[in-house]
């Protein structure tokens, strides 16, 4: 396995995306002194949305990333479901802008699930982080998001099957302390409430022999 990286790069679809995949990990990176930097590409907003709901989430995601100790983080602020109606040479090439200028050691990226924007965002994430140039990232890595990752059609459709799992025992707190700040997006059981989070979380740990875990399938990792 790689060192704990320098600098690590989330890229997240919409807000909340970030803390529900990979919110463990990078409370328990930022506080051993990572460098994390969060893009989130799109959000609530016109037309299918008001303004106010996008001004709501992102000033949510805001105090969720203090929580969590985000050093760096930008909105791109390309309207949910219509990124797909985004020119591919521009979504990748705003989203590559943002690695290339973080230069990260790792990067986690949303796996490619049931939700259209995740998938696009994902097949750009991974072209802005192809091996081609010094900087490129040694380790690249999906995370799952509740509930998008798990209503998949099996067979059909790309499953989570993870094989790396990062022991975020002692930052659970801290993942639902961050997710606590997104009011307007927590709902009841068993979508993404709290609950179903920790039980996921509880789940992951008891394949790994931890307490609580994140778990990530692996795109590449350089040793």
């Amino acid at each position: 396995m790689t060192a704990l990286p320098r600098r690590l790069v989330v890229i997240a679809p919409h807000p909340d995306d970030e803390t529900l995949g990979a919110g463990g990990s990078i409370s328990r990176f930022a506080a051993q002194g990572v460098d994390v930097s969060v893009l989130v590409v799109s959000g609530h907003l016109p037309p299918l949305y008001p303004q106010d709901a996008f001004d709501t989430t992102r000033r949510e995601a805001e105090a969720a990333f203090r929580t969590m100790g985000v050093r760096h983080h930008e909105f791109m602020e390309v309207p949910a479901t219509l990124v797909h109606a985004t020119p591919v040479a521009e979504l990748n090439g705003r989203i590559n802008r943002f690695v290339r200028d973080a230069e990260p050691d790792w990067v986690m990226l949303p796996f490619p699930d049931r939700h259209i924007d995740h998938r696009w965002i994902f097949d750009a994430s991974v072209v802005a982080c192809r091996p081609v140039h010094a900087q490129a990232p040694t380790t690249v890595l999906a995370y799952e998001t509740l509930s998008e990752t798990h209503w998949n059609v099996g067979g059909i459709e790309p499953s989570f099957i993870p094989d790396l799992f990062v022991d975020i025992t002692e930052f659970m707190e801290r993942k639902i302390e961050a997710l606590n700040c997104y009011a307007s997006q927590i709902h009841e059981a068993p979508s993404r409430s709290l609950e179903a989070t920790r039980a996921l979380a509880k789940f992951r740990g008891s394949q790994n022999g931890c307490g609580y875990a994140e778990a990530f399938k692996v795109v590449r990792i350089v040793v």
